[in-house]
């Protein structure tokens, strides 16, 4: 498979992936006003509706820019669905295609994104669990959680490492 091939499939999995959270964002009524492939400055934007599309400088990860405000007003179980929507869109994408390149592309950024890793979607779970739990957001317990979260994630990858390697 030639890199631009790949390059190509990997932009369209982190696509689908921010779809999937900007659709379950819209059906609880939570503004979005980006999308957003890559980070840092924008090369090119566009605007449809409501919602701008970018492409960055920096070809790493993807976003949606979400009203943080109003997301943290709605329920526990809409927030989850709202960042857990994205891993959602990734897995039907990767089923649907299971046996192809993008089929792993689609389910490898599942993988990395429920890992509690610090702004990813298993981290904002997180979060969103221990504020409910505790009633009130903490800065040392959110600090704890995304230490130990980050431990982890590595603790995870070096086992995966170890089992291919």
């Amino acid at each position: 498979m030639h890199v631009f091939s790949l390059l190509s499939l990997t932009c369209l999995g982190l696509i689908i992936h921010e779809l999937g959270h900007l659709t379950a964002a819209r059906s609880c009524k939570v503004p979005c006003s980006e999308l957003g492939l890559g980070l840092g400055p924008k090369l090119l934007a566009f605007k449809i509706g409501t919602i701008k599309f970018s492409i960055r400088a920096i070809p790493l990860g993807s976003f949606v820019m979400l009203d943080s405000s109003v997301l943290k007003t709605k329920s526990v179980k809409q927030q989850l669905y709202v960042h857990l929507a994205g891993i959602l869109f990734n897995l039907v994408a990767g089923f649907a295609t299971f046996g192809t390149v993008f089929s792993w592309i689609n389910l490898l950024i599942a993988a990395g994104n429920i890992l509690p890793l610090y702004q990813h979607d298993g981290w904002k779970c997180g979060v969103v669990m221990m504020r409910a739990l505790i009633q009130r957001k903490s800065q040392p317990a959110e600090w704890a959680f995304t230490f130990s979260g980050g431990f982890a994630s590595l603790a995870v990858a070096w086992v995966v490492i170890r089992m291919y390697l």
